[in-house]
C-alpha cells in the first residue's frame, strides 16, 4: 500500500458525508428576492446559501486578490461562489479546515470533468493575493515542529507553482472524482449524476405478534431483543421479541407494567402518554423520560405556562368554548423517571412511578394537535421534542409561524445541564432544561431559543435514520387535503399554515395574519399524498410516520422510508434517488399477514389486508426489525416469501456495521484529519510506502 492508497483513503474520509442540501452553517438553503450580483448564477438565487450581503462580501474578497489574468479570475470567482451552493456543506467537505470546495478531478476517476486540473493549468503562474489555495489553509494547520517536510515550497510567493510541488500534489489534496457518492465542484451549481431505475417492492409481509392497542415502541438501551411498549393511557410494558424464525408472539405480562403513571395522565382522543425516551447513558444512570398530557382540573401539579398569551397574540377568552372547556386546561409535560433500584438499570423490570423531576410543562390552547414525541439525537445526545400547533382548524393564532411560540415546532433541549436562575428568567424557560448554544435562534431576541425547526401542524411520528443519523424524518398531519413527510434541518421552516404539503393553504379565519407573508422561506416536503387518493368517500386521512428500514428480513424494503395512513388502507415506501440528493420517489405498497402468523390475523372484508382498525405508530427494535402498532395489535415485518411476495434483491451491507458519520462531519477527529493531510504530503515528497 502506497501513496495512491493513502490519497484514496484521505478522499474517502473527507467525503463520508450525507447529501441533503445544507449550507456551511448546517442550516437549510433559501431563496433571495433578486439575482445576486457577484455569484449571479440563477441557481444560487433561487435556492442557495448566500444572502445579498454575503454575495457582496465575496465580491470584496475577490477584488482584494488582484488577479490580472481574466481566465484565471473567472475560475477563482466560480470557486468563491461555491459557498453559495445549496450543497456547500458537502462540497466543502470540512468547512472548519478548508477554505475551498473539493474540486472535481480527472486524475482520480475517468468519469470527471477535470476541473481541478484545468484550474491548475490556468492559474499556476498567476499571482493570487491571499490565495484560498495556500497549503497553510487547505493543508495542516502548521508544519511539523522540527521544520522538516514543510508542506509548502515558498509561502511568500502568491503563485500555485511556488506553493505546491506539482499538479498531482495540488489535486490530490484539493480534488476528488466526480462520481455518485462524491461531492465535488466543477464550476457550476452542484448536480447529482442521474439515478438508475428503481423497482418498488411488491408488498410487506406481517406477523401479528401481540393483541392490544399501543402507541409507542422503544428498543431497550442494552441492545438486547427486549422492547418497551407504551399505551395512550399511561402504562409501559417491557417485552421480549422472539428471535427471527421462532414464530412466537411478544413475551410480556400484561398485568405487570414496567411503569404505570395512568393516575397523572389524561387520555382521550389526542391526549395521553405520547412519548418515551431513554437517556443515552441509561445503563449507567437509569434515567428515562415520558411525555404526556395532564388535566389541571384534576391535578394541581399540571398547571404551567400558558401557550395562549399576549406575547403571541392569543387571548384565552377566545378559546374558551365547547369541548375544549378552558384555554390551557390541558398541558404537555416531559417528566423524568428512574430505573435505579435494588438492581442495575438493565435488570430492572419495574421502574419507580414517582416522578424524579419535571423537565417541561406548558399549557395548551385546545385539546388537539399536541404531537408529544421525544427522542434523543444520535449524534448530539440532546432531547428533541415535537409539538403540534395546539389545535383548532387552520392554526387560527398563527402559532406555527410565530417564533415567540413553541407550538408547531420541534424543540431541542439539553436535559443534562440545569439552567441557572438568571437563564430561566432571561430566556423564559419552562422547566428544568438548558438550551444548546448551537440551536439556530439562540441569538434572536424575537425567537424562542428552544426552537430547532418550525412550521409544523402535528408531527406524528419522527425518526432518525439509524445508518444516516443526520436524516431526521417527520411526518406531519395535514388539515383538509394533503399529508406530508419532511426532512428536518436546523432552523428549517416547513410552511404550515402558509402551505399544506406543497399547496398554498388559506385558513378559514385567523386572528393573527400580520406575520404571514409569501416572502417567508419554507422547505417543501420530500413526500406527500392527498386525502382523496386514500379515502375518496370521506376525503379524510392522517399520516403515520415510520422508519427507514434496515431490517435484514426484507431486502426489497431495505433502505426505504416506510409510512402509512391512520386508517390502515394505504402504506408507502419512499426512497432517495440518487442517494444523498434529497430527491425522493415513493410507491404505494400492499400488506398482508403470513399464514404462519403467531396470532391469528383479522382481515378487512373481501380483502387480504390486515384489519389494523387504526394504525397508531411504527416501531423498530435493536435488530432493526420493523413493527406496526395498531388499535388491533402489534404486527412485525417478516420475510416477503412468507406471503409469496417476490424479492430478488440482496442486502449488501454488513449487519452490525457501525453507522456512517453525521453529514458534514468526517468520520475521524479533526486532529486525525490534519495528521492524514500532513502524512499524505510526507509520502508525496519522499516516495515512501506504508
Amino acid at each position: 500500500m502506497g501513496i495512491l492508497f493513502l490519497s484514496s483513503l484521505l478522499v474517502m474520509l473527507l467525503h463520508s458525508v450525507e447529501g441533503i442540501p445544507l449550507c456551511l452553517n448546517s442550516e437549510a438553503p433559501f431563496s433571495v428576492n433578486s439575482t445576486l450580483k457577484f455569484c449571479s448564477d440563477p441557481a444560487y438565487s433561487s435556492y442557495g446559501c448566500c444572502s445579498q450581503d454575503r454575495d457582496a462580501q465575496l465580491s470584496q474578497r475577490f477584488q482584494s486578490m488582484n488577479i490580472t489574468n481574466a481566465t484565471c479570475a473567472s475560475l477563482i470567482q466560480q470557486v468563491l461562489c461555491a459557498e453559495c451552493d445549496a450543497f456547500s456543506e458537502d462540497i466543502f467537505a470540512d468547512s472548519k479546515r478548508q477554505s475551498t470546495p473539493t474540486l472535481c478531478d480527472s486524475g482520480l476517476s475517468s468519469d470527471s470533468s477535470g476541473y481541478c486540473s484545468n484550474l491548475w493549468q490556468t492559474c499556476k503562474d498567476v499571482p493570487i493575493l491571499n490565495s484560498p489555495f495556500s497549503p497553510y489553509v487547505v493543508g495542516p494547520a502548521s508544519p511539523p515542529p522540527d521544520g522538516s517536510m514543510s508542506v509548502q515550497k515558498n509561502i511568500q510567493d502568491d503563485t500555485l507553482t511556488s506553493q505546491w510541488e506539482s499538479e498531482q500534489d495540488f489535486c490530490t489534496v484539493l480534488g476528488a472524482p466526480q462520481a455518485v457518492g462524491n461531492f465535488c465542484f466543477s464550476g457550476t451549481p452542484f448536480k447529482f449524476p442521474p439515478a438508475g431505475t428503481d423497482s418498488p417492492p411488491q408488498g410487506i409481509c406481517l406477523d401479528k405478534v401481540s393483541s392490544g392497542s399501543y402507541i409507542g415502541m422503544v428498543p431497550h438501551p442494552d441492545l438486547s431483543n427486549r422492547i418497551f411498549l407504551a399505551n395512550q393511557g399511561g402504562q409501559v410494558w417491557l417485552a421480549t421479541v422472539p428471535k427471527n424464525g421462532s414464530l412466537g408472539p411478544l413475551a410480556f405480562n400484561q398485568s405487570v407494567p414496567y411503569l404505570d403513571i395512568s393516575n397523572v395522565v389524561v387520555s382521550d382522543n389526542e391526549l395521553g402518554l405520547l412519548g418515551l425516551a431513554f437517556h443515552p447513558n441509561f445503563l449507567q444512570n437509569g434515567r428515562f423520560f415520558v411525555s404526556y398530557n395532564c388535566d389541571s382540573q384534576k391535578s394541581a401539579n399540571c398547571s404551567g405556562f400558558c401557550s395562549c398569551n399576549i406575547d403571541v397574540g392569543c387571548d384565552p377568552a377566545q378559546v374558551s368554548n365547547g369541548a375544549d372547556s378552558t384555554a390551557c386546561r390541558y398541558s404537555s409535560v416531559i417528566a423524568e423517571y428512574s430505573a435505579n433500584g435494588s438492581s442495575s438499570p438493565a435488570q430492572t423490570i419495574h421502574a419507580n412511578p414517582v416522578e424524579v423531576r419535571r423537565i417541561f410543562t406548558m399549557g395548551l390552547p385546545f385539546s388537539t394537535h399536541h404531537a408529544g414525541q421525544i427522542i434523543f439525537g444520535p449524534s448530539d445526545n440532546y432531547l428533541y421534542f415535537m409539538l403540534g400547533d395546539g389545535g383548532s382548524i387552520g392554526d387560527p393564532f398563527n402559532f406555527s409561524q410565530n417564533k415567540k411560540s413553541l407550538l408547531g415546532k420541534i424543540l431541542r433541549l439539553d436535559i443534562d445541564k440545569s439552567p441557572s436562575t438568571s437563564e430561566v428568567s432571561a430566556l423564559g424557560l419552562l422547566g428544568n432544561y438548558s438550551v444548546p448554544n448551537s440551536n439556530p435562534f439562540t441569538n434572536d431576541n424575537n425567537s424562542r431559543p428552544e426552537i430547532w425547526a418550525l412550521g409544523l401542524r402535528n408531527p406524528w411520528r419522527c425518526s432518525f435514520d439509524t445508518l444516516q443519523p443526520s436524516y431526521l424524518y417527520c411526518a406531519d398531519v395535514g388539515q383538509d387535503n394533503y399529508e406530508e413527510v419532511n426532512l428536518i434541518t436546523k432552523g428549517g421552516n416547513y410552511g404550515w399554515h402558509i402551505y399544506e404539503g406543497t399547496n398554498h393553504y388559506v385558513p378559514p379565519s385567523s386572528t393573527n395574519q400580520s406575520n404571514i407573508t409569501d416572502s417567508i422561506t419554507t422547505i417543501p416536503p420530500i413526500l406527500q399524498y392527498s386525502h382523496a387518493s386514500v379515502n375518496p368517500i370521506k376525503n379524510s386521512a392522517a399520516i403515520i410516520g415510520g422508519y427507514v428500514s434496515h431490517s435484514q428480513e426484507d431486502a426489497c424494503i431495505y433502505g426505504r422510508y416506510l409510512y402509512a395512513d391512520l386508517f390502515g388502507a394505504a402504506m408507502w415506501a419512499g426512497v432517495e434517488l440518487p442517494a444523498g440528493s434529497g430527491n425522493y420517489t415513493t410507491a404505494r405498497i400492499n400488506s398482508t399477514c403470513s399464514p404462519s402468523s403467531p396470532l391469528s390475523c383479522d382481515f378487512v372484508a373481501n380483502s387480504t389486508l390486515p384489519n389494523f382498525a387504526l394504525i397508531q405508530s411504527w416501531g423498530q427494535d435493536n435488530q432493526n426489525n420493523v413493527f406496526i402498532l395498531s388499535r388491533n395489535g402489534v404486527f412485525q415485518m417478516v420475510s416477503p416469501s412468507k406471503c409469496k411476495f417476490v424479492c430478488n434483491k440482496k442486502i449488501s451491507s454488513t449487519p452490525g456495521a457501525p453507522p456512517p458519520a453525521s453529514r458534514g462531519k468526517s468520520i475521524v477527529p479533526e486532529a486525525t484529519h490534519l495528521l492524514l493531510a500532513w502524512l499524505t504530503w510526507t509520502l508525496l515528497k519522499t516516495g515512501m510506502e506504508l
